[in-house]
């Protein structure tokens, strides 16, 4: 089967840091099933695996988590979907990953793709709307109030892929006040389309433009993306006994800050309940099940930014350089072979 594959990590410049190759086809086992891939998205996830983890040697590293496909087998012991089955997902981090015609994956980490979306739309959506999920319900509890605070989310960087959801389900599914940072006429325009209550300059002082607005310290603040940056002032603007969200990686953290206001830090990594086979890894299914029923609704709309063509080597290399950019909006889709 076809796929896209590296050695050694490389530079995105460099000519081995993504490479077309062939590898035999998969055969589901257990719980798995065999998913022919017709689109995939691409994730800051895909770039920092590269860049660090390399293949055993003489081997190949494929990536690629967000996938949607259609069922072509299952494992012995598979029940909840068949063959022909339309299924969107992002699986798992340790498994060869989906940049690939075949893959692998444990029926409990899938969902039946939405109807009303092609398979480009539906890769989209997986791994950032399982993040934004997990952030607001599992992690931070939006939905408990805290006392005295602005009934608010302050969302950083509300218009990359994991904000993009973000922002939809705190407005469609809380009745939180939806604060989303951007920098750019673009980003602001998208993330207010999102349904942001307002949008404020994450390149200036984040507590005096949250301030401006008039409406209280927010009791919750949910970062995915330059943290590290961000801290002080997110430490000076969150209310008191408020909920600190984040899912990026920062050097280094230093939450004494919080201390005073008794605020607790909420990590949020997708890919722990598969990493470890948590009692409730099924959690991601369900999820990604009730996503489709909200796109079909007209409650939750795709977050494809731009479509690179078909999945290979040249087109993923474009992907990942414009991710490391910073500047991606939405997310970026590739689809077929």
């Amino acid at each position: 089967m076809r796929a896209v594959g590296y050695q050694i990590p490389a530079p995105i410049t460099d000519e081995v840091s993504l490479v077309d190759i062939d590898l035999p086809k998969p055969e589901p086992k257990g719980r798995e099933l065999l998913v022919e891939v017709k689109a995939i998205s691409v994730n800051p996830v895909d770039t920092k695996v590269r860049q660090s983890a390399r293949s055993e040697a003489g081997a190949w590293r494929v990536l690629g988590w967000d996938t949607a496909g259609r069922v072509v087998a299952t494992g012995p012991d598979a029940s909840l979907f068949k063959v022909g089955d339309d299924v969107f997902y992002s699986g798992a981090l340790a498994p060869q990953g989906t940049n690939a015609e075949f893959h692998n994956v444990d029926e409990r980490l899938v969902g039946r793709k939405p109807g009303s979306l092609g398979y480009a739309q539906a890769a989209a959506l997986p791994l950032t709307a399982i993040t934004a999920w997990e952030a607001l319900f599992d992690r931070l509890d939006v939905r408990k109030p805290v006392a005295g605070a602005a009934n608010a989310i302050l969302i950083i960087g509300g218009a990359g892929g994991v904000g993009s959801i973000a922002v939809q389900l705190a407005r469609q599914l809380t009745d939180l006040t939806v604060i989303a940072t951007a920098s750019r006429p673009e980003t602001r325009d998208w993330a207010l389309g999102l349904g942001a209550h307002h949008v404020v300059d994450h390149s200036r002082p984040l507590a005096a433009e949250v301030a401006s607005l008039g409406i209280g310290a927010p009791a919750f603040v949910f970062s995915t993306t330059n943290t590290d940056r961000h801290l002080a002032e997110i430490a000076e603007l969150i209310a008191p006994q408020g909920r600190f969200g984040l899912i990026d990686d920062p050097k280094s953290l230093d939450i004494n800050p919080f201390k005073r206001k008794s605020v607790s830090v909420h990590w949020e990594f997708m890919f722990t309940r598969s990493m470890f086979e948590t009692q409730d890894m099924a959690a991601q299914g369900q999820h990604l099940n009730e996503l489709a029923r909200l796109v079909e609704t007209g409650t939750i709309r795709t977050t494809l930014g731009e479509t690179f063509g078909p999945i290979n080597a040249a087109n993923l290399k474009r992907a990942h350089a414009l991710i490391e950019t910073g500047k991606a909006k939405g997310k970026i889709v590739l689809e077929g072979f």
